[in-house]
């Protein structure tokens, strides 16, 4: 019997609320962000760096609104590469979601060897810089979460949930633990609320360089829209779940950045690298509190390790079944109800990068570049995609004050900021990670237009529009009529 069939969707109503709400707070990767990226972003902005993360949260929650709204009018595993080709033009919507399954590959080879590395050093310092031994770990934790994926989103959701359990117990008991230090003044700098404010920035260029670097902590939320077809009341659920991820997600990158600077010196954050959350781990518990705080970072790894591999196989999936890919990428396993063809797929290519990354120093650094390019990915699609909403429900916006400001002009914000952060990475990035960067989204153009010249009916799409979708079913939102091609299981993908 084939594995696989033809047309078949995915399982539907396997998710809750809860399930999608650990989902969007694993897949922005709490520990790993800030074990990764602390050291940057106080050597960029110094004592600024919480307030950089406080104002790069409010645009990025302009565009969780946009996320949530678009998935109410429009459920798709495929997210804004359906939403943004709906609304603003076909190719735009291709271009989002070969961004996403691009920075997604690239980020999971990123995350591999990390979550090695770090293993190991639980148990022995030293083998962490074996990088054999660290390559092969990594591999070995990337095969384990590929399997659980293949398994389906029920395994994948109590997967979630055991890992991340852990992981976000950790951080929130040290995070009580660094506010009660902070508090009582036992840190090298004292605590100040003008953290949280405008003054410690460098101008208009400390500010930018700042923001640049605090939109890639929260980058991984949006795994609740690529799960949608797999949620229950999906059209609310969605988008609830991702806001309350990313509030939790901004609360403890806000709560960790001031315990790091207050409790550790600058010296100690530089030669920290990304050892700093364990020694900020050993200030606020010494003995057993660094070893905690790096499982919570391999735990975290590990865990949106899994959350990439659903977004970026969702992704393929929405590609292959709407014929703008080869049509394989859509088949679904019989018993699991997953896109097995996308999930071996992707695991291919990613293990060929990692292995080859990792076995040739010309190879690596050229690795590091296209990991540094990431951002010029993730910044497009979240910034097309808020732009999408502000579109999609243009007809609706003046019908109150909320829907004026939530669904058009703080999307439209969050929109302009991941736009001007595109901008900014163009200038501030190496040659090399520019070139790798737009290299690799303009290499979506063959398939694009390969596709596009076969005739695939995503290239002549339904318009989204939310008001005329929720005229036609008298204050419920109904299904405009799509071409062929659009349905799953025999189910439409919208209303």
């Amino acid at each position: 019997m084939s594995s696989s069939t033809s047309g078949r969707g995915l399982q539907p109503n396997v998710l809750s609320t809860f399930d999608t709400v650990v989902m969007a707070v694993a897949g922005s990767a709490p520990a790993y962000s800030l074990a990764a990226t602390t050291t940057v972003l106080v050597g960029s902005v110094g004592l600024a760096s919480p307030a950089a993360l406080l104002y790069c949260a409010i645009p990025m929650l302009g565009i969780v609104l946009a996320f949530g709204r678009l998935g109410r009018i429009d459920v798709n595993a495929g997210a804004a590469y359906s939403w943004v080709g709906r609304t603003l033009h076909p190719f735009l919507g291709f271009l989002s979601g070969w961004a996403l399954v691009v920075a997604a590959t690239l980020f999971m080879v990123a995350g591999s060897l990390p979550a090695g590395q770090m293993t190991l050093g639980l148990f022995d310092a030293s083998l962490a810089h074996n990088t054999v031994l660290a390559t092969a770990t990594g591999a070995g934790w990337f095969l384990l979460m590929l399997g659980v994926v293949l398994g389906g989103a029920r395994l994948s959701a109590r997967a979630q949930l055991a890992i991340s359990g852990v992981e976000l117990t950790i951080l929130l008991g040290f995070s009580g633990g660094a506010l009660i230090r902070v508090g009582e003044g036992g840190g090298a700098v004292p605590f100040d609320w003008s953290w949280l404010g405008f003054s410690h920035f460098d101008g208009v260029s400390g500010f930018a360089a700042g923001a640049l670097i605090a939109a890639f902590y929260y980058w991984g939320w949006d795994v609740t829209s690529n799960l949608s077809e797999e949620t229950r009341d999906s059209r609310r659920t969605a988008g609830l779940a991702a806001l309350v991820g990313v509030g939790v997600v901004f609360a403890l990158f806000v709560a960790f950045t001031v315990a790091t600077d207050a409790l550790l010196t600058g010296d100690e954050i530089t030669h920290g690298q990304t050892g700093v959350l364990a020694l900020l781990g050993e200030r606020i518990w010494p003995g057993a509190g660094g070893r905690l705080m790096v499982l919570a970072a391999v735990l975290s790894t590990i865990a949106t390790l899994e959350t990439t591999l659903i977004q970026v196989t969702r992704s393929l999936f929405a590609m292959g079944r709407d014929r703008t890919m080869p049509g394989a990428l859509g088949a679904v396993h019989r018993r699991w109800n997953t896109p097995w063809v996308a999930i071996v797929v992707v695991g291919a290519v990613a293990l060929l990068l990692f292995v080859a990354s990792n076995a040739l120093g010309s190879v690596q650094d050229i690795m590091a570049d296209a990991l540094s390019a990431i951002g010029l990915q993730t910044t497009l699609y979240y910034g097309l995609a808020g732009l999408a909403a502000v579109v999609a429900y243009r007809r609706t916006l003046t019908r109150s004050v909320g829907s004026f400001l939530l669904g058009g002009v703080w999307p439209l914000l969050g929109s302009v900021f991941m736009f001007c952060v595109f901008g900014l990475s163009l200038t501030r990035l190496s040659t090399a990670a520019v070139t790798i960067g737009i290299g690799s989204l303009l290499a979506g153009i063959v398939p694009m237009l390969r596709y596009w010249r076969r005739g695939s009916p995503y290239y002549r799409p339904a318009r989204l529009d939310a008001a005329r979708a929720f005229e036609a079913g008298a204050g419920q939102p109904t299904s405009p009529t799509r071409p062929a091609g659009y349905t799953h299981a025999g189910h439409p993908t919208d209303f």
